[in-house]
């Protein structure tokens, strides 16, 4: 038990530590300059300041989204036994779903906004821009889904390709 939480703590602490460079470079390097194009027509780095959730909703809503992430942070550590499946790829959900709230909760608390990065497009059309503890929340969630999806009705979720024990 102490050694998955000094893991998890370990591993969270290094993907906080990765989501919080991207930000300071997208500061020092995009803020108030024009996006960088990276692949013309598709992709661009450029600077965007957040003040809201996903997709840029609840603009302007700063303190009331930090303490729900505080509470949905919480409610995660209290119940992660049945949140996370046991396993691999439930502790890999596990991390990347706790650095990418914490991640933001950061920006929220230390920026009075969640910086945001990666902007994907097809043409005029762009998708909303996002960070990279954005990133990991979502691929927690498609973890989570697939694992969802595809585990066995009344077995044990296990999602590391070991088979439990049956009598």
């Amino acid at each position: 038990m102490l050694r998955r939480l000094v893991i998890t703590a370990a591993a969270v602490a290094n993907l906080l530590f990765f989501d919080q460079a991207a930000k300071v470079a997208a500061v020092s390097f995009l803020k108030g300059r024009p996006p960088r194009v990276v692949v013309d027509g598709f992709f661009n780095l450029a600077y965007v300041e957040n003040r809201g959730c996903a997709w840029g909703m609840l603009q302007g809503h700063v303190w009331p989204l930090a303490i729900f992430a505080f509470f949905a942070l919480g409610m995660m550590v209290w119940k992660r036994k049945s949140i996370f499946p046991p396993g691999g790829w439930g502790a890999a959900a596990e991390v990347l779903l706790y650095a990418g709230v914490i991640g933001n909760l950061v920006d929220r608390l230390s920026r009075g906004c969640v910086v945001d990065m990666f902007d994907f497009h097809w043409g005029v059309h762009h998708f909303p821009v996002f960070n990279v503890a954005d990133s990991f929340i979502t691929v927690a969630a498609a973890i989570l889904i697939v694992h969802g999806l595809f585990a066995k009705s009344g077995s044990p979720k296990r999602m590391d390709g070991e088979c439990d024990d049956e009598a």
